[in-house]
């Protein structure tokens, strides 16, 4: 599943990462790796979504976020 499918409130890990080359790379210097345990905190509108990941909150476009897999949700 898809960061993009993912309900809010809830931690996910990143199983993998697929997106063009220069912004996997920018995701992986912003700390979003493989293992990583990520909060998926709100979605907006517009399909942007707030994600809390080692402490910080990032936005992510909807784009970005269907390239993010992870599995299942815990609380």
């Amino acid at each position: 599943m898809t960061l993009a499918d993912g309900n809010l409130g809830l931690n996910y890990n990143v199983t993998s990462i697929v997106l063009e080359k220069n912004i996997e790379r920018r995701m992986k210097a912003l700390g979003l790796t493989e293992g990583t345990t990520v909060r998926l905190v709100s979605r907006k509108a517009n399909g942007t979504s707030i994600l809390k990941v080692r402490g910080t909150r990032l936005a992510l476009g909807k784009e970005i976020v269907t390239g993010i897999h992870v599995d299942g949700g815990t609380v």
